[in-house]
C-alpha cells in the first residue's frame, strides 16, 4: 500500500500523524503558521470563505491551518466530527456551555469538579443569566432530577479532578436524552487514548489540552470537539440558536446549512469568532509535539502510579488512599467499564495527622513540584483545599468529595525509586 492511500485508524498513529498533510514543501512537522491573516484570490473567494461555503482560512482568531491540524487530530481521537480549539481548558468550558445557554436557562452538573470549572458555574454564570444545578452526586438519578425545559445541558467530567470518581456516561446520557438534552463531557483526566465519551452516549468532549496532551506543563490550550450525534433540529423550542437565522453571522441556520456539525460551526463562527479565546498557532504545535508521545507516557505514568497507590497503601503514616484500580475503590467497576485496565497517574491520599499533615507533605516534597497543573512529564503534587478549590466552604468542599487533608499527586515519569524515597522523606517529615 502506498503512502498516498494508507488509512490511518490506530489511536497511537492518529496522535503522530492525524489530521496532517504536507503541503508543497512537504514538511514532516505541522509548520507553525504564524500570521494574523490569509491572502484571498479575489472578492468571491473571499465572499465564499466567509460564507464558509470553500473551506479556507482568513483571520487568524477564527482559524490556523496549525490550529487545524491539532483540531483534526483530536477529532479524530475522539471519533467526532469537527472541533474548535481555544486558548485553554477554561475557555473551553466557557465556550460549550456558552454555545447553548442564555438568559434565563440552566445547566444540570456533577458536583466533583475541578476547582475552576466548580467556580466558574456557581459564581461567573449566574450573573450572566445563567443558572447552574449541582446535583446531589454524579449518578444519572441525581442528575436527572434536575433537569427541567430550560435545562440546556448536563456537564460531568469523565474522571472527577481531584475527586477520582467515574461518571456512568451511558447511564448520565439516556437520562439527559429522555429530556432532548445533550451531555458534554470534561475528558481531560481519562484522555482520549483511554476512554472515548461519544461511544457510550456523550454528545460534546472537551479537553484542557493544558495537562496529559501538552504534557510537559509549557503550553495553555482547550478544545470543544462535536460528536455530531445530537439531533438539534428536533428540539427548535430549546435550542432555538441552531433551528433560527443566526443574527451574529449573516443569518445562517446551522441545523439546516451545517447539518453533519451545527454544534462545532456554531461555536467558531458565534463564541470563538467574538469572544476571541484562540489558541496561538506556536501554543497549537507545541500541543502537537505533545501529542505525538502522548502514548508511551500514559504508559509510564500509570505504571508508576499503580506502584505509588500500593506504596501509600501499605504505610502507617496514611490514612487513606483512593486510586481506581483498587478493587476496593467504589468507582472501581465503572473504571473497569470505561478504562478497561487503564487507570489514570492520579493518586490521592490522606496523611495520618489530618489538615496539619497534609501541609506539612506539601511543604515538605523535593522531587515532586509544587503546583496545580497535572498530566506532566514530572511528577507534581497539589493540595486541592488550599489551592484549587480554595473558593469553596467546607460545605461545598464536601459535596465535591475533597476532604481538607487531600493529598493529589499526579505521578510523572521518574525513576519510581525516586519518586517513592521523595514520598517517604516528605512523610517522615
Amino acid at each position: 500500500m502506498s503512502a498516498s492511500t494508507l488509512i490511518v485508524v490506530r489511536d497511537e498513529t492518529i496522535a503522530v500523524h492525524g489530521g496532517y498533510t504536507p503541503d508543497s514543501t512537504r514538511a514532516v512537522a505541522v509548520p507553525i503558521y504564524q500570521t494574523v491573516a490569509h491572502d484571498f484570490v479575489d472578492a468571491a473567494h473571499a465572499g465564499a470563505v466567509f460564507d464558509l461555503e470553500t473551506p479556507g482560512f482568513h483571520y487568524n482568531r477564527i482559524n490556523n491551518p496549525t490550529v487545524d491540524v491539532l483540531e483534526r487530530r483530536m477529532t479524530s481521537l475522539e471519533q467526532g466530527v469537527g472541533a474548535v480549539a481555544v486558548s485553554s481548558g477554561a475557555a473551553a468550558v466557557r465556550l460549550s456551555v456558552r454555545n447553548l445557554t442564555g438568559l434565563g436557562s440552566n445547566i444540570v452538573t456533577t458536583p466533583q469538579l475541578y476547582g475552576a470549572t466548580y467556580t466558574y458555574f456557581a459564581a461567573v454564570l449566574p450573573s450572566e443569566g445563567v443558572e447552574a444545578r449541582f446535583a446531589a452526586d454524579d449518578t444519572a438519578e441525581a442528575i436527572e432530577a434536575l433537569i427541567d425545559d430550560n435545562t440546556k445541558a448536563v456537564f460531568c467530567e469523565s474522571i472527577g479532578n481531584p475527586a477520582g470518581n467515574v461518571v456512568d456516561i451511558e447511564a448520565v446520557a439516556d437520562a439527559a436524552h429522555r429530556h432532548g438534552v445533550p451531555l458534554i463531557v470534561d475528558n481531560t483526566v481519562a484522555t482520549p487514548l483511554c476512554l472515548k465519551p461519544f461511544v457510550h452516549g456523550a454528545d460534546i468532549v472537551i479537553h484542557s489540552l493544558t495537562k496529559f496532551v501538552g504534557g510537559h506543563g509549557t503550553t495553555l490550550g482547550g478544545i470543544v470537539i462535536d460528536g455530531g450525534r445530537f439531533p438539534w433540529a428536533e428540539h427548535p423550542e430549546r435550542f432555538p440558536m441552531f433551528s433560527r437565522p443566526e443574527p451574529a453571522f449573516h443569518g445562517v441556520v446551522y441545523a439546516r446549512d451545517f447539518p453533519d456539525r451545527p454544534y462545532a460551526v456554531r461555536a467558531r463562527t458565534v463564541g470563538l469568532r467574538n469572544e476571541g479565546a484562540t489558541l496561538a498557532p506556536l501554543n497549537a504545535f507545541l500541543l502537537l509535539q505533545g501529542l505525538e508521545s502522548l502514548s508511551v507516557r500514559l504508559e509510564r505514568q500509570q505504571h508508576n502510579a499503580r506502584l505509588v497507590a500500593e506504596h501509600l497503601a501499605a504505610q502507617s503514616r496514611v490514612s487513606w488512599v483512593r486510586y481506581l484500580g483498587f478493587d476496593d475503590n467504589p468507582y472501581h467497576l465503572l473504571a473497569r467499564k470505561y478504562l478497561g485496565d487503564r487507570f489514570p497517574s492520579i493518586v490521592t491520599f490522606g496523611p495520618a495527622g489530618g489538615y496539619d499533615a497534609a501541609i506539612h507533605f506539601f511543604d515538605s516534597v523535593k522531587l515532586f513540584k509544587r503546583l496545580v497543573n497535572m498530566g506532566d512529564a514530572k511528577s507534581l503534587v497539589a493540595h486541592p483545599a488550599s489551592t484549587t478549590h480554595r473558593q469553596l466552604d467546607e460545605a461545598a468542599l464536601a459535596k465535591a468529595d475533597i476532604p481538607p487533608e487531600m493529598i493529589r499527586l499526579s505521578v510523572g515519569l521518574e525513576h519510581i525509586d525516586d519518586i517513592i524515597e521523595d514520598i517517604d522523606q516528605a512523610l517522615d517529615a
